[in-house]
């Protein structure tokens, strides 16, 4: 089973080439205002997410997720249940 802090570790190293604007990636870094991703970018993050734990994030879930922890809770939590 992944625990949080190795599903964090590895959602910071799927953001790195994502990262165009070199912005520093903690918890509260948000995908929109910080990193500013367009739709195709996170789009193309949470298909690199789905196939890494091999899990589906519901869309209606996506709205939600505006930062890189809250994304690692969602991911931890969807992962577990998979479990």
């Amino acid at each position: 089973m992944t625990d949080r802090p190795t599903v964090y570790a590895r959602i910071i190293e799927l953001i790195e080439p994502l990262n165009t604007k070199k912005v520093a990636l903690t918890e509260a870094t948000s995908f929109a205002g910080d990193m500013e991703m367009d739709s195709l970018t996170v789009m193309d993050l949470v298909a690199s997410m789905e196939d890494e734990w091999d899990i589906m994030i519901p869309l209606n879930l996506l709205p939600d997720l505006e930062t890189i922890g809250q994304v690692a809770d969602a991911v931890a939590g969807l992962v577990a249940k998979k479990g």
